[in-house]
């Protein structure tokens, strides 16, 4: 065998049989959940014999199924990701939803989570700039002036709130941003219902943001994602109806991710 997989250009330590069984796991998708020992072999370029081989093994081992005609994945090839999933961090889950999301929609998204009084950015991608500084994985911002600390802020618990705002100090950074805490606080109750924040050019003038909280298994915000534009681009009421259920639908999906993640990891 070591002679056959040299002269195909394969090291020596190469499994062919492994890389076969595998081929068989991933001959099965979302649109063929059930498959015949023929289809097997035709998706697999296997003979009919070393298909029915595999299945037959995979069969023993547990992960998949059979009627004695058709084959079936089972949940136990779950397991083969979940040592990935374990180690992934927030930024690692994140960053191809994020991807996603930008591409769907040809804006910057980011994703961060809340330290202090700021917010610090720990997953961006970034299709243009549109803002007059840098923002890199670590930058940090006021909460109060953007729409992820907007969510995040949403996100805390009354006594906690009351703390942040006995002790931050709401300077103005546009003639647009949010200085009275009454207010604040009234606009912070309405993200938490809506579930979502739209930030107009209260951090930097020409600016837009639209931020939506990533909760873990137990409803609680952990982070938030969002996606930022300039103003001359999207009105408030085209980012509420064009930007939002997109950005709703990643912020979910990140969601999911991080709870197999956790369920991984225990």
């Amino acid at each position: 065998m070591a002679e056959e997989e040299v002269d195909r250009g394969r090291p020596t330590h190469y499994v062919q049989s492994l890389e076969r069984g595998l081929a068989v796991i991933t001959a099965f998708d979302a649109r063929n959940t059930l498959l015949t020992l023929s289809d097997v072999a035709r998706r697999t370029g296997l003979t009919r014999a070393a298909a029915r081989r595999f299945l037959l093994t995979l069969a023993d081992l547990g992960y998949v199924q059979t009627d004695g005609k058709r084959f079936a994945l089972t949940a136990r090839v779950l397991e083969l990701g979940y040592s990935y999933l374990s180690s992934l961090s927030l930024p690692e889950v994140a960053q191809p939803h994020l991807e996603q999301l930008s591409s769907e929609v040809d804006e910057s998204s980011s994703v961060s989570v809340l330290d202090g009084a700021d917010i610090v950015y720990v997953g961006r991608v970034a299709v243009s700039r549109i803002m007059s500084v840098r923002i890199d994985i670590g930058t940090r911002f006021p909460a109060y002036a953007t729409s992820m600390g907007h969510v995040l802020l949403a996100g805390l618990r009354v006594g906690e709130l009351d703390d942040y705002l006995a002790a931050v100090t709401l300077r103005a950074l546009t003639p647009r941003t949010t200085v009275d805490p009454a207010v604040l606080r009234a606009e912070l109750e309405t993200v938490r219902i809506q579930g979502y924040s739209i930030v107009d050019q209260e951090l930097e003038e020409g600016l837009r943001s639209v931020a939506a909280p990533v909760r873990d298994h137990t409803g609680a915000t952990v982070a938030a994602v969002n996606l930022a534009t300039q103003a001359s681009r999207y009105s408030v009421a085209r980012i509420r109806s064009e930007l939002v259920p997109p950005l709703l639908s990643a912020a979910g999906r990140i969601e999911v991710d991080l709870v197999a993640a956790r369920i991984a990891a225990q």
